[in-house]
């Protein structure tokens, strides 16, 4: 089975070609506009999501004094059969 593309005539007509140029350009403008404009909607509005949060954690009442985090536990050394050869 072969598939046969039909060939790319060229236009003859300049104008045409002008139009075509013309519609092209302007058709990657708007999708560039829209892009943007997408960007921008998204950066501002995760940027107003991040400001509210902070905001949000900051409302929550802290207490005055914070005892650090530790992680307790007992440790076992583990001596191997064989001895470790060092490089």
């Amino acid at each position: 089975m072969r598939i046969v593309l039909p060939l790319m005539h060229r236009r003859r007509n300049p104008l045409a070609q002008a139009l075509s140029l013309v519609l092209g350009l302007l058709v990657i403008g708007v999708l560039m506009v829209f892009g943007l404009v997408v960007g921008g909607v998204l950066m501002v509005g995760g940027a107003l999501w991040l400001v509210w949060r902070q905001w949000k954690r900051a409302g929550v009442a802290r207490p005055a004094e914070r005892q650090p985090e530790v992680l307790e536990g007992e440790y076992v050394v583990v001596h191997s059969s064989r001895p470790v050869a060092h490089h």
